[in-house]
């Protein structure tokens, strides 16, 4: 993926040099230029194509500004209603991610977000141990979970 950014960069400035015009609007047209030329000889590659990446980077973060906004609302709810009606609790979160890397990030991403933390992972890395403000059902929250930040971590760190 940097191999590519990196070509992907030298494209751009080699095409302002050839028109000899230093201007922002010449490096994007070489860059979008460069991105067709790496995008037809994406099978070269072993990674794949790193705009599809770095999609899936963009995609992660923005679905982490929506949770993260989503549940500080459900938190801030939670507190200001009279009636304090929660069921804290802990439950083992069984994960398919396999990299360190992966499960690391995933817990970052659960304890970012209000009103869910993770407590302890198992030695292996598989099971989370996360602790949830409010747990109506453990099993809607391991589907959530799997569904939203495993998917999307997933898209980044696979092929």
């Amino acid at each position: 993926m940097a191999m590519q950014l990196l070509l992907n960069l030298i494209l751009a400035f080699v095409w302002m040099l050839l028109h000899d015009d230093g201007s922002a609007s010449r490096f994007i047209a070489g860059y979008a230029l460069g991105a067709a030329i790496l995008f037809a000889l994406r099978r070269f590659w072993p990674g794949g194509f790193y705009l599809t990446r770095l999609w899936a980077v963009v995609k992660l973060l923005a679905l982490f500004a929506r949770e993260l906004v989503a549940s500080s609302f459900a938190v801030v709810r939670a507190v200001l209603s009279p009636k304090l009606d929660i069921r804290p609790g802990i439950f083992a979160y069984k994960t398919e991610l396999s990299s360190d890397w992966e499960v690391t990030v995933l817990s970052c991403l659960i304890c970012l977000t209000p009103g869910t933390l993770t407590l302890d992972v198992s030695p292996d890395g598989q099971t989370l141990y996360i602790h949830a403000m409010d747990i109506q059902d453990a099993e809607e929250l391991s589907r959530q979970i799997r569904g939203t930040f495993e998917k999307a971590i997933m898209e980044v760190t696979r092929p």
